[in-house]
């Protein structure tokens, strides 16, 4: 097993570009690579564009998780679907990516926060979910090696985990087998509209003749509808993580309370992390969206923003990065090829160290590596899943916010039916692009702020 930051020299997709595809999906992230595959299944001819490698930025930073658990009411049965989808490519994948159900917990802090894990599990009740909720007491048992006190704990059994690393790349071969045309380090610059519609796509390497794209560029995606004149109020943050050596099994699914989130992996470590814990770097983008974050930055919940100082050089919202280039010129996502944030070392000692408290019988722990990524957030905490209606042609899916790996094949498979006009099967009401725009009032819900 190889980490976020071990990527391959070369890239593993390469070829020449066609001169015309049925779409053309820019990103090869989870939610890219999802519904290129999902669109190549119903016959159309697919080119995949990636600026660096598949799953080289948050596809592969994340923590593993694929749950249901804390859900938005409105991704609860997309999230439900994506389980199912994930266990599909598992069966095809030959068990290579690490997907098993090995339960979500989510300890309380205090008696206030197990109060909102009821909240939560009045909507589980309402899917038929196995969710429910564990007192202090029976919290020793569930997890008996821990020396904590945690005020309960919502725990659903049926939640799974992946290995991001494995499994995104290995999504991503899949596509290519079925006749994908991915192609690694090549950049989409710019749509080409003529007439008021989608006619292509100018790329580092040429132009590609479609009247479909589709946009799942993660964090990247604002900046590039930020070209065409479109802006939606989607913000990048840096989330830090750090996987551990070998470790005895003190538990062996994945949990997080207020401060510290951690997942046994396939390798026998695990993948430790702040939890709520999130960093924004200042920049234009910030500025503008500033009111649309205020009851984010208000209410702490799933993302307690910490304000940083200006976006480093090159990022999507730095100061210096272009909002305006040519079709024939290079384009910011031609100068970073991997978004790749240094992560917070201070912020991760502090979560090393309490994890070793919580956990004494792991003995030694070891960090064989440490990382950050980069999260593509909307102030709503669920995404914008829709056609753009200013650019006719286009298909967004992204702001993630967070849940993207483990409910990206459910998105995947949305999209594509977007594209054609097959049935979508979820309401989407709650993702739709005009939210931005038609006075709704961007606030998380209780669920999703859990």
């Amino acid at each position: 097993m190889t980490f976020p930051l071990t990527l391959p020299a070369m890239p593993e997709h390469g070829g020449e570009l066609p001169e015309r595809a049925d779409v053309v999906v820019i990103g090869g992230g989870v939610a890219g690579v999802s519904a290129a595959l999902f669109l190549r299944q119903k016959g159309l001819r697919v080119v995949l564009l990636e600026k660096g490698r598949i799953a080289a930025e948050q596809s592969s930073r994340n923590w593993g998780w694929v749950r249901v658990q804390g859900r938005d009411p409105a991704e609860i049965p997309i999230a439900l679907e994506a389980q199912q989808r994930w266990i599909d490519l598992e069966d095809r994948a030959g068990g290579r990516m690490g997907v098993r159900r090995v339960g979500v917990t989510y300890l309380a802090d205090d008696e206030k926060q197990a109060e909102a894990f009821h909240d939560w599990l009045k909507l589980a009740e309402a899917h038929q979910l196995d969710s429910h909720f564990i007192d202090r007491d029976a919290l020793r048992d569930h997890l008996p090696q821990a020396k904590a006190s945690w005020a309960g704990a919502m725990f659903t059994p049926s939640d799974m985990k992946a290995e991001p690393w494995v499994a995104v790349p290995e999504l991503g071969r899949m596509a290519a087998e079925d006749g994908v045309d991915l192609r690694e380090a090549c950049a989409a610059r710019a749509l080409d509209m003529q007439g008021g519609h989608v006619t292509g796509v100018f790329t580092e390497a040429g132009r590609i003749a479609t009247d479909t794209v589709v946009l799942a560029a993660g964090a990247w995606s604002r900046l590039f509808l930020k070209r065409h004149g479109v802006t939606i109020p989607q913000l990048a943050v840096r989330s830090s993580a750090m996987a551990t050596g070998p470790l005895p099994e003190v538990f062996g699914g994945a949990a997080a309370d207020g401060t510290l989130s951690f997942r046994r992996r396939s390798d026998g470590g695990y993948t430790v992390t702040p939890a709520g814990y999130s960093e924004l770097f200042i920049g234009p983008a910030s500025f503008a969206s500033f009111k649309d974050y205020l009851p984010v930055i208000l209410k702490p919940g799933e993302y307690n923003y910490h304000l940083r100082g200006p976006a480093p050089r090159g990022y999507p919202d730095a100061w210096s990065t272009p909002r305006k280039w040519a079709e024939d010129e290079e384009s910011p996502f031609e100068r970073m090829r991997i978004l790749n944030p240094d992560p917070n070392r201070r912020k991760l000692d502090e979560v090393q160290a309490k994890f070793s408290q919580i956990f004494p019988s792991a003995g030694d722990v070891q960090i064989q590596a440490r990382w950050a990524g980069m999260i593509d957030a909307l102030p709503d905490l669920v995404p914008v899943v829709d056609h753009v209606e200013q650019l006719p042609g286009l298909v967004v899916c992204t702001g993630l916010s967070g849940h993207g790996f483990g409910i990206g094949p459910a998105y995947g498979r949305i999209v594509a039916d977007l594209v054609t006009g097959g049935m979508v099967g979820h309401d989407l009401q709650a993702l739709r692009m005009s939210r931005f725009y038609d006075g709704t009032r961007l606030v998380p819900t209780e669920a999703s702020s859990i």
